[in-house]
């Protein structure tokens, strides 16, 4: 429910929340972001992009003073003048991914399985190509075994019978919770993220070193990977209208697509009204 006033905190979704179909930024976002800075509001980036792509997010959302990132998993304070310190860095055991992949696998059968193993710069995926993930050029050919060689910042599943809400579905009544968590950020992948890891967990790290608390905090999101954060944050949740249609119906409010700048729209009657 929103509540009156501003919020004292307001995280955002990127890739289709703030992010375009064409994967731009407009400047009237960035513009209307400065604004909610300059009146005192911190801005943090929520996505489930991993560390790897730290310099492509902070383009993207320029006024962010902290990057909640990989679903949760890694949680940086962008506003110490010294540098970004680093407040949470998850790692899922390649020992349990690898118990989990053949338990998944027993019951859904061959799984096209990438690791997201390493945080350098534009490192690429590792594991088994698949013409539908849509960065191929950040994507290098690997084993089973060569994924499974190292603890991982997240793994992505997907089998060529199930669509991938229905195979999030499966894997949920197979994998517990205190084992993995499991959501889709709508690149038809399921997402395996180290146990209690989700973007409301990374922004509980926010909120704390702030002194926020959830109810004071507005979020932005479109897929089921950001309904943990919904579920957390309570100033309000608002859903862009090209968002999943669980996101819709757990937001508060809807607000105008990503392609026409629904975040920014929001913000800037927010701050004019």
């Amino acid at each position: 429910m929103t509540r009156p006033g501003l919020p004292k905190l307001i995280a955002t979704d990127l890739d289709g929340t703030l992010v375009r179909s064409n994967e731009t930024v407009s400047a009237y976002t960035h513009e209307v972001l400065d604004r909610v800075r300059a009146a005192g509001i911190p801005v943090v980036g929520a996505t489930g992009r991993g560390p790897r792509l730290a310099e492509l997010t902070r383009n993207d959302i320029r006024a962010a003073d902290f990057l909640v990132m990989a679903g949760g998993g890694r949680v940086v304070d962008q506003s110490d003048p010294a540098g970004p310190v680093v407040l949470r860095d998850e790692r899922l055991p390649a020992e349990v991914l690898a118990t989990l992949l053949t338990s998944l696998e027993a019951a859904v059968g061959p799984l096209t399985v990438m690791v997201e193993a390493s945080d350098e710069h534009d490192a690429p995926l590792w594991g088994d190509y698949h013409p539908s993930w849509p960065y191929q050029d950040a994507f290098e050919a690997r084993t089973r075994a060569e994924c499974l060689s190292h603890d991982v910042i997240k793994a992505f599943v997907r089998t060529a019978d199930h669509h991938v809400d229905e195979l999030l579905a499966v894997a949920r009544q197979i994998v517990p919770p205190e084992v993995a968590t499991l959501t889709q950020a709508g690149l038809g992948f399921v997402e395996i993220c180290p146990p209690g890891v989700d973007k409301s967990t990374g922004l509980t790290v926010v909120a704390q070193r702030l002194g926020v608390d959830p109810a004071e905090v507005l979020v932005f999101g479109d897929m089921p990977n950001d309904l943990p954060m919904f579920e957390w944050a309570g100033w309000a949740r608002v859903a862009v209208s090209n968002a999943h249609p669980t996101v819709r119906a757990a937001a508060d409010e809807v607000t105008l697509r990503n392609d026409d700048d629904g975040v920014a729209v929001y913000l800037d009657r927010l701050l004019s009204r």
